[in-house]
Protein backbone atom coordinates (compact mmCIF):
# COMPACT_ATOMS: atom_id res chain seq x y z
CA UNK A 1 0.00 0.00 0.00
CA UNK A 2 1.41 3.29 -0.83
CA UNK A 3 1.14 6.35 1.65
CA UNK A 4 -0.80 9.21 0.30
CA UNK A 5 0.50 12.65 -0.29
CA UNK A 6 -1.49 14.15 2.02
CA UNK A 7 -0.45 11.49 4.75
CA UNK A 8 2.79 12.97 4.74
CA UNK A 9 1.84 16.23 7.02
CA UNK A 10 1.88 18.78 4.56
CA UNK A 11 3.34 21.79 6.09
CA UNK A 12 4.51 23.68 2.72
CA UNK A 13 7.78 22.56 3.10
CA UNK A 14 7.59 19.05 1.87
CA UNK A 15 6.06 19.11 -1.99
CA UNK A 16 4.41 16.27 -3.25
CA UNK A 17 3.00 15.19 -6.44
CA UNK A 18 -0.67 15.34 -6.91
CA UNK A 19 -1.72 17.75 -5.12
CA UNK A 20 -3.02 20.88 -7.11
CA UNK A 21 -2.95 23.66 -4.65
CA UNK A 22 0.95 22.20 -4.50
CA UNK A 23 1.71 22.26 -8.03
CA UNK A 24 3.37 25.47 -8.47
CA UNK A 25 6.19 24.73 -5.68
CA UNK A 26 6.44 20.83 -7.33
CA UNK A 27 6.99 21.94 -10.84
CA UNK A 28 9.39 24.52 -9.49
CA UNK A 29 11.62 21.34 -7.76
CA UNK A 30 10.79 19.38 -10.52
CA UNK A 31 12.00 21.97 -12.92
CA UNK A 32 16.04 21.59 -11.16
CA UNK A 33 15.54 17.90 -10.76
CA UNK A 34 15.24 17.39 -14.47
CA UNK A 35 17.86 20.20 -15.92
CA UNK A 36 20.74 18.23 -13.86
CA UNK A 37 19.81 14.88 -14.26
CA UNK A 38 22.49 14.82 -17.01
CA UNK A 39 24.97 14.88 -14.15
CA UNK A 40 23.60 11.75 -12.69
CA UNK A 41 23.98 9.54 -16.01
CA UNK A 42 25.24 6.19 -14.97
CA UNK A 43 26.57 6.90 -11.57
CA UNK A 44 26.57 6.14 -7.69
CA UNK A 45 24.12 8.98 -6.57
CA UNK A 46 23.37 9.79 -2.92
CA UNK A 47 20.13 12.52 -2.41
CA UNK A 48 20.24 13.79 0.93
CA UNK A 49 17.25 15.02 1.84
CA UNK A 50 15.02 12.99 -0.14
CA UNK A 51 11.93 14.47 0.81
CA UNK A 52 8.28 12.60 -1.32
CA UNK A 53 11.06 10.79 -3.19
CA UNK A 54 9.71 11.86 -6.38
CA UNK A 55 12.95 13.16 -7.29
CA UNK A 56 15.22 10.44 -6.40
CA UNK A 57 12.86 8.24 -8.40
CA UNK A 58 13.85 10.93 -11.67
CA UNK A 59 17.41 10.17 -11.08
CA UNK A 60 17.22 6.65 -10.77
CA UNK A 61 16.09 6.34 -14.63
CA UNK A 62 19.20 7.76 -15.36
CA UNK A 63 21.85 7.05 -12.46
CA UNK A 64 23.37 3.00 -11.67
CA UNK A 65 22.12 3.30 -7.87
CA UNK A 66 20.42 5.92 -5.57
CA UNK A 67 20.65 5.80 -1.57
CA UNK A 68 17.77 8.33 -0.71
CA UNK A 69 18.28 9.85 2.69
CA UNK A 70 15.77 11.42 4.68
CA UNK A 71 15.47 11.67 8.93
CA UNK A 72 11.28 11.37 8.85
CA UNK A 73 10.80 7.70 9.81
CA UNK A 74 7.45 8.32 8.23
CA UNK A 75 8.61 9.73 4.75
CA UNK A 76 11.26 7.02 4.76
CA UNK A 77 8.54 4.33 4.99
CA UNK A 78 6.79 5.81 2.33
CA UNK A 79 9.40 6.70 -0.24
CA UNK A 80 10.77 2.76 0.35
CA UNK A 81 7.13 1.58 -0.41
CA UNK A 82 6.39 4.08 -3.79
CA UNK A 83 9.76 3.85 -5.41
CA UNK A 84 11.00 0.29 -4.65
CA UNK A 85 14.32 1.41 -7.33
CA UNK A 86 15.41 3.72 -4.38
CA UNK A 87 17.70 2.13 -1.57
CA UNK A 88 16.03 4.38 1.09
CA UNK A 89 17.64 4.91 4.49
CA UNK A 90 16.44 6.95 7.75
CA UNK A 91 19.57 8.99 8.42
CA UNK A 92 20.69 12.75 9.98
CA UNK A 93 22.52 14.66 7.46
CA UNK A 94 25.30 15.49 10.12
CA UNK A 95 27.22 12.03 9.40
CA UNK A 96 26.31 10.30 6.12
CA UNK A 97 25.87 6.72 6.73
CA UNK A 98 28.51 6.43 3.36
CA UNK A 99 32.39 5.15 3.25
CA UNK A 100 34.60 8.01 2.57
CA UNK A 101 35.17 8.30 -1.55
CA UNK A 102 32.53 5.96 -2.82
CA UNK A 103 29.82 8.41 -4.49
CA UNK A 104 29.68 9.53 -7.90
CA UNK A 105 26.90 12.39 -6.93
CA UNK A 106 25.22 14.06 -4.19
CA UNK A 107 22.38 15.97 -4.55
CA UNK A 108 20.80 17.63 -2.32
CA UNK A 109 17.65 20.09 -3.64
CA UNK A 110 15.64 22.55 -0.61
CA UNK A 111 17.01 20.83 2.14
CA UNK A 112 20.25 23.56 3.01
CA UNK A 113 18.08 26.20 4.64
CA UNK A 114 16.86 23.83 7.10
CA UNK A 115 20.38 22.94 8.61
CA UNK A 116 22.13 23.86 11.80
CA UNK A 117 25.33 23.02 10.76
CA UNK A 118 25.05 24.22 6.88
CA UNK A 119 29.28 23.77 6.46
CA UNK A 120 29.05 20.52 8.79
CA UNK A 121 26.96 18.86 6.04
CA UNK A 122 28.92 20.27 3.31
CA UNK A 123 31.71 18.77 4.75
CA UNK A 124 30.20 15.65 5.30
CA UNK A 125 29.65 15.98 1.12
CA UNK A 126 33.06 16.45 0.32
CA UNK A 127 33.94 13.34 2.53
CA UNK A 128 31.76 10.66 0.81
CA UNK A 129 32.22 11.73 -2.69
CA UNK A 130 35.01 10.41 -5.44
CA UNK A 131 37.88 13.01 -6.12
CA UNK A 132 36.02 14.37 -9.39
CA UNK A 133 32.71 13.56 -8.00
CA UNK A 134 29.76 16.56 -8.02
CA UNK A 135 27.95 17.96 -5.15
CA UNK A 136 24.25 19.50 -6.93
CA UNK A 137 22.70 21.43 -4.52
CA UNK A 138 19.76 23.72 -4.84
CA UNK A 139 18.27 26.33 -1.87
CA UNK A 140 16.00 29.41 -2.25
CA UNK A 141 17.83 32.55 -2.78
CA UNK A 142 17.34 34.59 0.03
CA UNK A 143 17.88 37.77 -2.19
CA UNK A 144 14.11 37.10 -3.39
CA UNK A 145 12.93 34.62 -0.94
CA UNK A 146 13.19 36.94 2.17
CA UNK A 147 14.63 40.24 0.55
CA UNK A 148 13.88 42.25 3.89
CA UNK A 149 15.62 40.26 6.52
CA UNK A 150 18.86 38.41 7.35
CA UNK A 151 16.61 36.25 9.70
CA UNK A 152 14.15 33.86 7.99
CA UNK A 153 10.69 34.39 8.59
CA UNK A 154 9.77 30.69 7.17
CA UNK A 155 10.20 29.19 10.98
CA UNK A 156 11.33 25.94 8.99
CA UNK A 157 14.47 27.51 7.76
CA UNK A 158 17.73 28.21 9.74
CA UNK A 159 19.39 30.08 7.54
CA UNK A 160 19.17 31.40 3.85
CA UNK A 161 21.62 32.33 1.56
CA UNK A 162 22.25 34.92 -1.36
CA UNK A 163 24.33 33.90 -4.53
CA UNK A 164 27.77 34.60 -2.69
CA UNK A 165 27.36 33.04 0.50
CA UNK A 166 26.48 29.82 -1.18
CA UNK A 167 29.02 30.27 -3.21
CA UNK A 168 31.90 31.07 -0.02
CA UNK A 169 29.92 28.03 1.66
CA UNK A 170 31.34 25.86 -1.40
CA UNK A 171 34.43 27.02 -1.91
CA UNK A 172 35.45 26.58 2.43
CA UNK A 173 34.25 22.88 2.54
CA UNK A 174 37.07 22.49 -0.40
CA UNK A 175 34.63 22.79 -3.43
CA UNK A 176 35.41 23.82 -6.84
CA UNK A 177 31.67 25.68 -7.71
CA UNK A 178 31.66 24.54 -12.30
CA UNK A 179 28.10 25.43 -12.54
CA UNK A 180 26.37 28.30 -10.68
CA UNK A 181 23.31 29.32 -11.57
CA UNK A 182 19.61 30.40 -10.88
CA UNK A 183 15.96 29.19 -11.38
CA UNK A 184 13.77 31.23 -13.06
CA UNK A 185 10.33 31.97 -14.46
CA UNK A 186 10.03 31.38 -18.27
CA UNK A 187 7.66 33.50 -20.53
CA UNK A 188 4.53 31.59 -19.32
CA UNK A 189 5.21 31.99 -15.57
CA UNK A 190 5.98 35.73 -16.29
CA UNK A 191 2.75 36.04 -18.37
CA UNK A 192 1.34 35.08 -14.92
CA UNK A 193 2.83 36.98 -12.80
CA UNK A 194 1.79 40.24 -15.01
CA UNK A 195 -2.04 38.87 -14.16
CA UNK A 196 -1.89 38.39 -10.46
CA UNK A 197 -0.39 41.96 -9.81
CA UNK A 198 3.17 41.22 -9.83
CA UNK A 199 3.65 37.97 -8.32
CA UNK A 200 2.00 34.71 -9.33
CA UNK A 201 3.45 33.41 -6.01
CA UNK A 202 2.01 36.23 -4.13
CA UNK A 203 -1.89 35.37 -5.30
CA UNK A 204 -0.81 32.00 -3.54
CA UNK A 205 0.63 33.07 -0.57
CA UNK A 206 -2.46 35.65 -0.02
CA UNK A 207 -4.73 32.81 -0.44
CA UNK A 208 -3.42 30.46 2.05
CA UNK A 209 -1.95 33.07 4.48
CA UNK A 210 -5.46 34.23 4.97
CA UNK A 211 -6.75 31.51 5.41
CA UNK A 212 -7.88 29.29 8.47
CA UNK A 213 -5.24 25.86 8.53
CA UNK A 214 -6.99 23.52 6.01
CA UNK A 215 -9.77 26.11 4.66
CA UNK A 216 -7.77 27.90 2.27
CA UNK A 217 -10.52 29.20 -0.67
CA UNK A 218 -9.10 29.69 -4.03
CA UNK A 219 -10.53 31.19 -6.41
CA UNK A 220 -11.06 28.71 -9.54
CA UNK A 221 -9.00 30.94 -12.07
CA UNK A 222 -6.38 30.98 -9.94
CA UNK A 223 -6.61 27.35 -9.17
CA UNK A 224 -6.47 26.46 -12.51
CA UNK A 225 -3.37 28.22 -13.43
CA UNK A 226 -1.36 27.05 -10.86
CA UNK A 227 -2.56 23.19 -11.49
CA UNK A 228 -1.64 24.07 -15.22
CA UNK A 229 2.03 25.11 -14.30
CA UNK A 230 4.86 22.52 -15.90
CA UNK A 231 8.47 22.28 -15.30
CA UNK A 232 9.07 23.61 -18.92
CA UNK A 233 7.87 27.16 -17.49
CA UNK A 234 10.82 27.45 -15.43
CA UNK A 235 14.60 28.31 -16.77
CA UNK A 236 17.68 27.73 -15.37
CA UNK A 237 20.53 29.52 -16.29
CA UNK A 238 23.87 31.44 -14.79
CA UNK A 239 22.57 35.39 -15.75
CA UNK A 240 21.43 37.67 -13.43
CA UNK A 241 21.58 35.04 -10.19
CA UNK A 242 20.89 37.94 -7.60
CA UNK A 243 17.50 38.26 -8.95
CA UNK A 244 16.69 34.45 -9.26
CA UNK A 245 14.06 32.25 -7.45
CA UNK A 246 16.29 29.24 -6.38
CA UNK A 247 20.03 29.11 -5.96
CA UNK A 248 21.20 26.07 -8.14
CA UNK A 249 25.50 24.84 -8.04
CA UNK A 250 26.97 21.88 -9.38
CA UNK A 251 30.78 21.84 -7.37
CA UNK A 252 33.22 19.77 -7.65
CA UNK A 253 35.39 17.59 -5.29
CA UNK A 254 39.05 17.88 -6.52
Amino acid sequence: MVTSPEALHLTGERTVPGVPEENYWFRRHEAAYRALLPYCGGATVLEAGCGEGYGAGLIAGRAERVLALDYDEATTTHVARRYPQLWTVRANLAVLPVRSSTVDVVTSFQVLEHLWDQAGFLAECHRVLRPGGRLVVTTPNRLTFTPDSDTPLNPYHTRELAPSELDELLGQAGFAVEAPHGLHHGPRLRALDERYGGSIIGAQLDVVLGSLPGQAAWPSGLLADVAGITADDFELHGEDRDASLDLVAVAVRP
